[in-house]
């Protein structure tokens, strides 16, 4: 996936991340997405595929990522809605491996 660079792609992560955090916290009943923290949002460059970073406090595990496939039509829907967006981008969730990379990977150098 090619990245997009433009500014208006860099505004719509931004509202799709706020957006979702919010839905999640709010809206989602699944009290398997409690606690699921949203960590960015990357488009790509026809902003058709948004890449979805997470965490969660317990860490990486099947059921979460069962969790957000099974959320996923809902949250689009929500997005959809809730932005006021003629066109929804397909989510694909990943895990956030970036405080692993940089805090405890760190010290192996």
């Amino acid at each position: 996936m090619q990245p997009a660079t433009s500014r208006r792609a860099t505004r719509m992560a931004d509202s799709i991340m706020r957006e979702l955090g919010r839905i999640i916290v709010e809206e989602a009943r699944d009290p398997r997405l409690h606690l699921v923290t949203i960590t960015g949002v990357l488009m790509n460059k026809d902003m058709s595929i948004a890449r979805v970073t997470y965490t969660h406090i317990q860490g990486p595990s099947p059921e979460l990522e069962k969790a957000l496939g099974s959320a996923r039509g809902f949250l689009r829907s929500s997005l959809g809605r809730n932005l006021k967006m003629r066109y929804v981008p397909e989510l694909r969730f990943e895990w956030d491996t970036y405080l692993q990379e940089m805090v405890y990977d760190s010290g192996s150098q």
